[in-house]
């Protein structure tokens, strides 16, 4: 088939599908696998090849990466229009995640800063740098490929609405999880053998999204390129982004520089808390100035009242979601029993649990959405968002019950980490597909594109928030593996609570809702 042809389909989808669909699947092997990985890696002792941080320390650090990749996708959205297009920003945003993830892959040295080498009094360091450069390169090339790709899947479907789109983007979506699914099986089976080297494999799959992406480009040749500047307006207010972006870089550069040599004093968890409230913050202050100042309806204040309340929800839903990657990672790691015939699986392999139920039980909600609204009985999307919350808790009551376990000084079986995983993934399928499209319809008309940005605001901060809470719930100290039964019980009385109180205020909040279901 020519892919230079624009009009050639593949199975009725345009031929572009299958290019974004493997630059996808590969950029989140890339993700997930680094994911599995890393809190875990910066948890384990020295002499078992990690950084040996305490788990507050790993907690922040694990919240700042990724409540920075979803931050990032704000500008990374904005650069592609404005400046290189969205092609370019999967190109050169895949190129940093890979420079990243090979970043990664260079061992720390161990570093002698007192005593004498052979004696017990030696004090060690470990250099840590190149795991910090890559990380922010990851966040950086994250936030560039990240929002753009799906955008170019939607220019793909331009003037073609309806079921074709939605097929487009469910076949988009299975090479998530795909990628999702492999990642933590392969990158978490070789870092058993050396961590670097997992971090190096997540590198290599981001490698070989890029190959295909360049080779299979000309079926993307009538979409995602760079907007060309129609009059002096426009060219001034580029140049003014480009030397915004260029020195945002250098001052970034030489703070992160500065942070390295000690000149700047660094207290990670101290950044991670005070990130929270600031990210609150800029969300609920844009959302009163947009209600208030920028020039709407009274109907359309009213929708975005309901944006407000719905951030608040969906920042719990992710806080308590994104504990996948970090305490819950570090429970499958300490607390349960990983052993399978005299054999030790990998910690990382639970992080595939999520990706594989999305693929066996989304068709099902798929199917019950669609019989339900035939019937006229599919609930509105503040249901769906108090389900999944209640789903969600339910998910941390098993934890609960895994925990006793644990603090008893036994280990868990496997089983409660994946019925907890099951019933996050019902959760997630309940609240995260209808998240984005709820905010973009309450959204006022000049304020959408904006409104897709309080949706990843809300997300970064339930990520964030979720690595903080690593910190108290992971039972890295004797104290903490008492109290972590208390801690998963507040978190189920939390979720399950804000899920309760959003099905009750469903009618009022429907109300102000106005004409969007």
């Amino acid at each position: 088939m020519n892919l230079e042809n624009n009009e050639k389909t593949i199975f009725g989808h345009p031929a572009g599908l299958i290019t974004l669909f493997f630059t996808e699947m590969w950029e989140r092997f890339s993700f997930y696998g680094m994911r599995a990985l890393l809190i875990i890696f910066m948890s384990a002792a020295l002499d078992k090849g990690g950084f040996g941080f305490n788990d507050d320390t790993a907690g922040a650090i694990y919240g700042l990466y990724v409540m920075g990749v979803y931050l990032l996708a704000l500008p990374g959205g904005l650069i592609a229009d404005r400046l290189i297009g969205m092609k370019n920003a999967v190109w050169y945003g895949g190129i940093v995640i890979a420079l990243g993830h090979f970043t990664m892959g260079i061992p720390g040295i161990l570093q002698v800063i007192g005593g004498h080498e052979g004696t017990a009094e030696v004090v060690t360091k470990l250099d840590t740098y190149p795991f910090y450069i890559g990380l922010i390169l990851v966040v950086l090339g994250t936030g560039l490929l990240k929002p753009n790709i799906s955008a170019i899947v939607g220019e793909l479907y331009k003037g073609k609405e309806g079921s074709a789109r939605d097929a487009g983007f469910s076949i988009f979506y299975m090479g998530i999880n795909i990628g999702a699914f492999a990642a933590p099986l392969i990158c978490g089976s070789i870092a058993e053998y050396n961590w670097h080297l997992g971090f190096a494999t997540a590198g290599f799959g981001m490698v070989l999204g890029l190959i295909q992406y360049k080779l299979t480009h000309k079926s993307l040749a009538h979409v995602g390129n760079a907007k060309i500047p129609e009059n002096e307006k426009e060219i001034k207010a580029n140049n003014s982004l480009k030397n915004i972006v260029l020195g945002f870089l250098v001052v970034a550069t030489v703070v992160v520089a500065a942070m390295f040599m000690g000149i700047i004093p660094v207290d990670i968890y101290l950044i991670a808390d005070t990130s929270k409230y600031i990210i609150a913050a800029v969300a609920f202050g844009y959302l009163g100035y947009v209600a208030f100042f920028g020039g709407v309806t009274k109907e359309e204040r009213k929708k975005v009242y309901v944006i407000a309340i719905l951030f608040v929800f969906a920042a719990v839903f992710w806080s308590g979601f994104e504990q996948a990657g970090s305490t819950l990672n570090l429970f499958a790691d300490r607390f349960t029993n990983r052993q399978i015939f005299g054999w030790n699986m990998p910690a990382a392999w639970f992080q595939s649990a999520n990706s594989m139920f999305i693929i066996i039980f989304a068709p099902f909600f798929g199917a019950m959405w669609v019989n339900l609204a035939r019937k006229k009985m599919e609930p509105s999307s503040p249901v769906k968002f108090g389900t999944g919350l209640v789903l969600l808790g339910i998910g941390f009551l098993i934890m609960y019950f895994a925990a006793k376990i644990a603090a008893s000084g036994d280990l868990a079986a496997p089983t409660y980490l994946l019925f907890t995983y099951m019933f996050h993934t019902f959760g997630e399928l309940c609240l995260s597909p209808v998240g984005l499209s709820l905010f973009t319809k309450l959204a006022p008309k000049k304020f959408v594109g904006q409104m897709m940005g309080i949706w990843f605001l809300a997300t970064s901060l339930g990520n964030l928030i979720a690595g903080l809470i690593s910190g108290e719930a992971s039972g890295g100290t004797d104290e903490k593996l008492a109290e972590m039964p208390d801690m998963y019980m507040l978190i189920v009385m939390t979720t399950v609570g804000a899920g309760l109180v959003l099905l009750v205020l469903y009618k009022p909040i429907r109300k102000l809702m106005g004409d969007v279901k």
